[in-house]
């Protein structure tokens, strides 16, 4: 029987682990050195990886940090997906993108009419 640890291509476990759309998109990313598994930056995309190891790597603005639960037979659905990973990550804070509406910024009418009036009195002389 073959004893050996089960392995697979990285760029493919990534894949089928639905991080990145594509397997071309996922070995891109490899491929800059982007990744890192356990600690060690990976720059192919053929690196092999099995369950155990720990992925690092940038997805949007957030760093990913990812153990590696089981190798993934096929794309499936996310559900499934899910199943082949243990996500180390912290915790991301809720911290609202856009700056929230202060009530500042352009005066109404009301407002600029209430200004010249106050001011009106030092224009007279």
């Amino acid at each position: 029987m073959n004893d050996a640890p089960q392995k697979q291509r990285l760029d493919k476990w990534l894949w089928h682990a639905r991080f990145f759309k594509t397997r071309t998109l996922a070995a891109k990313v490899v491929s800059a050195g982007h990744v890192r598994v356990n600690a060690d930056k990976v720059a192919k995309p053929a690196y092999a990886v099995g369950a155990g190891d720990v992925l690092t790597f940038a997805q949007a603005r957030h760093i990913r940090v990812i153990r590696i639960e089981t190798l993934g037979d096929r794309r499936g659905p996310a559900a499934e997906a899910q199943l082949l990973y243990s996500d180390l990550s912290a915790e991301q804070d809720n911290v609202p993108q856009n700056p929230r509406f202060e009530g500042k910024g352009r005066p109404t009418k009301r407002d600029r009419r209430n200004r010249d009036l106050s001011r009106g009195s030092a224009l007279e002389d």
